[in-house]
């Protein structure tokens, strides 16, 4: 009975060492995780604020480019207006030409 008990008590000491042995690798494990996530977070904090930086730079660009879209459209409605006062120009040249033509005809036949 006592080398009964004697066995039992070596089985579970053994149990217990084991126990331990897993209680130590799992507290490394734990710890090793614990690091892991910390970086993680750190990570993440850093694309978050990389992606406010981007987020700023695209607007800043398209701030940009709706300054020069519009700089553009100033300009070009500007030479739209100079285009149209050159043909209104051209088409009262060609009218005057028309005229000075009927004028000389008139002229000939007035001899």
């Amino acid at each position: 009975m006592v080398q009964h008990v004697e066995q039992n008590l070596q089985l579970m000491t053994k149990r217990a060492v084991k126990a331990e042995n897993s209680a130590t690798k799992l507290k490394q494990e734990n710890a090793l995780l614990q690091v892991q996530l910390k970086n993680y977070k750190t990570e993440n904090e850093a694309l978050r604020s990389g992606q406010s930086a981007s987020l700023a730079m695209v607007k800043q660009n398209a701030d940009l480019a709706l300054q020069n879209l519009l700089r553009v459209i100033t300009s070009s409605q500007a030479s739209i207006k100079q285009l149209v006062s050159g043909a209104e120009s051209l088409q009262l040249v060609a009218d005057l030409l028309k005229s000075i033509d009927r004028i000389s005809e008139v002229s000939e036949d007035g001899k």
